[in-house]
This record gives C-alpha cells, structure tokens and sequence, in this order.
C-alpha cells in the first residue's frame, strides 16, 4: 500500500492541472479552486487573453512587448514571399546572357534583405524568451507560483512560442526561401574571386550571411533558436535549479494538454485560432522541455504526458497539425532514444 501511495503521488505531481483561460475576460476568474479525494495539483486559470501586467511585471513586459509588435508585420512578409526562382532558372540555363543574370541578380537581392531581416529578429526573441525565462523562473516562487502571479509574462511566453510555430510552419512550406539564398551566396562567391564588390555585401556582409546560412539550413529556425537560447539560460544559470525551468515549461504543456482534450475547457474558446494557439504552445513547450531536460520529454520520468499530448494533436485535422507532429519528429532532442517507447515513436511515425 506504501509503494501504491507513493506512484499514485508521485503521477499527481507530475501533472499539474489547471485552465489557461485565452477568451474569458473576467480577471476575477485568476482563481478557481477545486478539492478532490486526491491532491492534483494547482487548479487556476491563467488569462493569456486579456492578463495586464502589475508594476512588477512592466518592465520586462514593456521589453518583450516590443518585440511581439513586431511578429504579425514578420509573419506577413513571410506569407507573401514568392521568391525568385523562375529568374534565377532563366539565369542558370542562360549563363552567357547579361540582362538574365542582371535580372535574377536585382530580383534576389530584396529578399535577402528580407530574409536578413527575419533573422535579426529571431536574435532580438532570443533575448526575450531569457528574459522571461529569468522572470518565470527565479526564486522564491515555483514555476507553477510564477504563472500564476505574473499572468502578462505569461501570455507573452506563450504569444512568443505562438509566433515561432507559425513561423516555422510559414518556412517549411516554401523551399524558395534556401534556393534564393544559395543563388546569393554563389554569386557573391563567384564576384569575389573576381574582385568585384557588390553593395548589397555592406548590407550582408560574409559574417551575417554565414550565420544566416545556418539559421535556415535548420528546419525549424525559430524553434531552434529559442531551443538553443533556453539551454544557454539553464548553462549560464548554474545556481538555479534546472527543475525551475523545466517545470515551467512541463506544468505550461500539461495545462495546453489538458483544456484540448476536456470538453468544458474546449466550448470557452470562441474560434479555432485559439485551438491553434493552444496545440502550437503545447508542441513549443514540449521542444524546449526536451532539450534543456537531461532525459528528454519521451522518457517515462518525463513530467510531461507525451502520450496524451501526440494524441490530442492526432485527433486534429490532418493538415492543420502535421506541421507541429513534423516539429515534435524533427527538432526535439530525445525521440530517438533508447529509453522513449516504442508506442510513443510509433504514434510519431
């Protein structure tokens, strides 16, 4: 009886459970506390819709803020890149033709002003996400106690997470976006053998464009970007405790989990962005989790359900999630493992 009280404990803490609340506007609401036989945890719901930062949140709220102003208009350019690529085929089939490689030259250099853009901006949300990440995670309080009390920095974890799924989603769709970088790449190479210096290089010089390289070589660029900048948090935090930061971000994917799957918490949400919403910041939590936690989110001692997590995304339409099933299969850090289960790589198969 011992040894049952101590697993049926221990599953509990595991799974914290409480509402997010992304439309309901009564701040009134922060919390609801239910009693059962068994202890399960916080029970509260977190207003990611409406939250307004106190005094003490405004600061590091104002700082994020000001880059999220700046994700819808990122998003956008994103969506209406067409790239260059009936140019830059004329101009490869056609290498003796001026006016052809003049014209792929002047069509692709604009995009790579965009895309250095794009870039740049992936930098300014990797400072953000670490100042969240501080905020949400320094003592005294719990992880679980943070979200509760800070519900605007909160939101803005979550907006952030939001934005690089989208994002991510955006690029892997259109492969015109490496093909135009490349062709960049190869003729300013081919014009500095030949001693010939483009203006667009002050604009993109060597430096940026080998990061850039590497910033879209990845799948998922943003994801990779915010997973590396929360495992650079854990490195350079080493008094805090690494269970501060993965227990935010489990009890944030357990929540998103648990109102996909509970029909009460689904018929509070008035559109299907905000099923989107939720799915994107349960798989955002669910990648960072797996790279900064020592095992991974698939292992058995993971805090986070995984099980029930691929099982609500399954459940979706097909091609509203396979973009976030593609994220769990490609950017997470632990699928593979000896230790995940055959069923849980299953399921991601």
């Amino acid at each position: 009886m011992g040894n049952l009280l101590k697993v049926l404990t221990r599953e509990i803490e595991n799974y914290p459970h409480f509402f997010l609340d992304f439309e309901r506007t009564k701040w009134d609401l922060l919390k609801v506390l239910t009693c059962t036989e068994l202890d399960q945890g916080p029970n509260f719901f977190l207003d990611f819709e409406n939250a307004q930062p106190t005094d003490g949140e405004r600061e590091v709220w104002n700082q994020i803020s000001a880059v999220l102003q700046d994700s819808e208009s990122m998003l956008a350019d994103l969506q209406a890149y067409k790239g260059a690529g009936q140019e830059i085929r004329d101009a490869i089939q056609n290498p003796n033709d001026i006016q052809l490689q003049e014209r792929a030259w002047n069509s692709v250099c604009p995009l790579v002003v965009r895309l250095k853009r794009f870039y740049e901006f992936s930098l300014r949300l990797e400072k953000a996400l670490q100042s969240l990440l501080e905020s949400l995670t320094c003592p005294p309080y719990t992880p679980t106690q943070h979200l509760e009390r800070e519900q605007a920095l909160a939101k803005e974890f979550a907006e952030i997470l939001h934005f690089t799924l989208r994002f991510d989603e955006l690029k892997m769709r259109n492969p015109a976006i490496q093909n135009d970088f490349s062709y960049y790449r190869r003729t300013i190479s081919r014009n500095r053998i030949n001693n010939m210096h483009l203006d667009i290089e002050n604009e993109v010089n060597n430096e940026m464009a080998n990061r850039m390289s590497l910033f879209y070589a990845e799948a998922t660029p943003m994801l990779k970007t915010l997973s590396n900048a929360t495992t650079h948090f854990v490195s350079e935090n080493k008094t805090l405790p690494i269970e501060n930061t993965t227990d935010c971000l489990s009890t944030m994917a357990s929540v998103c989990k648990v109102m996909l799957e509970t029909p009460e918490y689904r018929s509070r949400f008035t559109s299907e962005e905000t099923l989107m919403f939720c799915m994107r910041v349960m798989v955002g939590v669910i990648i960072l989790y797996d790279h900064v936690h020592p095992v991974g989110a698939f292992s058995k001692t993971s805090k986070i359900d995984m099980k029930g997590c691929i099982k609500v995304l399954k459940e979706q339409p097909p091609d509203t999630v396979e973009g976030l099933l593609n994220a769990l299969r490609f950017t997470t850090k632990h699928l593979n493992d000896e230790s995940t289960s055959k069923q849980i790589r299953a399921m991601l198969q």
